[in-house]
């Protein structure tokens, strides 16, 4: 259950109040922090607004803290601090980057790392494995986080105690769990033309074509530059895609049409879908209310978000009769089991068999 910490602006705000479920633990971690006082009055804990008894709070219940709006910034900056977190997270990123991590996979180990020690409470140097252990438990009994985001964070805990920090009393052989089998949400041919066609503003448009008809990954998308478009070809150059590889996919006639009306309109120059600063690509959360916001206007019901398109291109293809070994070269695969995903989800044979139910007489 959460600790709900407020700040008394009655008074200034120099004191916090703290509020929880009773139980026999939360009483004697309580207890714990110097200067606390029972409020009668307003059934609650008071502790002195300090850093000193934020760290001892930080130290107390870790994540299981939740501060009130007009003071979460503050407490948030006191407990990294408290947790040396700054710290440990600039030296597991300049060891990524000298491992040549792209800038994602930067970006989501110190983000993991960074969860992973509030909710220890402690220091990197005070981890043990049981602290590990207890943080996926955690993450897959209580906040029902996906399989692929625990074994995200095992990658990230694992690089940094076993290549940053050389601690070889921590166990980095942790079970991983079992990555579900989930097949993804295909939009059908008629909702991509609802989609497109509730878009209005044309770079908004532009970006949708583009992602569909190559079958790109939003990461993807925002770092194409105008360079990247090649018309003569009729080819896309993605580079330095997921796992740092250069890869060709298709430029429809249709996306090649509505690129040339954008340019025209918008003045581009270097990045092709450029954000509020020119010199700056558009984001990644950018594209993806883009796409909710169409999604809603068409009227869509299913569970999609961007990456749908990306989907839908590779089953649509699948559905035409393109061989699987292409489609795996155009979406940038790996490994082609990654790609057979996709003919559980065609209908091209599966629309072909019919139900015993219509066999019946009824």
């Amino acid at each position: 259950m959460p600790v709900n910490v407020i700040g008394d602006k009655d008074n200034d705000n120099k004191v916090l109040f703290v509020t929880f479920d009773y139980t026999e633990e939360n009483l004697k971690k309580i207890k714990t922090i110097k200067g606390r006082d029972w409020d009668n009055a307003k059934k609650s804990w008071v502790v002195p607004r300090t850093e000193k008894a934020v760290r001892e709070l930080v130290e107390a219940f870790g994540e299981e803290l939740v501060f009130d709006k007009d003071i979460h910034s503050w407490m948030e900056s006191i407990k990294e601090e408290a947790l040396n977190i700054k710290y440990i997270q600039n030296k597991l990123d300049e060891e990524l980057i000298l491992k040549g991590y792209s800038v994602r996979t930067r970006k989501n180990y110190t983000a993991q790392l960074k969860r992973f020690l509030i909710h220890a409470g402690k220091e990197h140097s005070l981890v043990e494995n049981g602290d590990i252990r207890d943080y996926l438990l955690f993450l897959l009994d209580h906040k029902y986080i996906s399989h692929s985001y625990i074994n995200q964070a095992i990658s990230a805990l694992k690089f940094l105690f076993s290549t940053v920090l050389k601690r070889n009393d921590i166990n980095i052989y942790l079970p991983r769990p079992k990555k579900e089998e989930k097949l993804p949400d295909i939009l059908s041919q008629t909702e991509i033309v609802k989609i497109f066609n509730s878009v209005r503003n044309i770079k908004h448009r532009s970006i949708l074509f583009v992602t569909y008809s190559a079958g790109l990954r939003v990461s993807e998308v925002i770092c194409l530059k105008v360079k990247d478009i090649d018309k003569d070809r009729m080819l896309i150059h993605i580079r330095q895609a997921k796992g740092r590889k250069d890869r060709y996919s298709i430029l429809s006639e249709s996306t090649l049409k509505i690129l040339r009306e954008y340019v025209k309109v918008y003045k581009i120059k270097d990045w092709l879908f450029p954000g509020e600063k020119q010199e700056n690509h558009i984001s990644e959360r950018t594209v993806q209310n883009i796409f909710k916001v169409a999604c809603s206007k068409a009227q869509i019901k299913k569970d999609v978000s961007v990456h749908s398109l990306r989907h839908s291109f590779a089953t649509h293809l699948l559905e035409a009769g393109t061989d699987l070994r292409y489609i795996q070269e155009l979406l940038g695969h790996k490994n082609s089991k990654t790609t057979e995903i996709y003919t559980h989800v065609s209908k091209k044979d599966i629309a072909k068999i019919r139900s015993p139910l219509d066999s019946l007489e009824i």
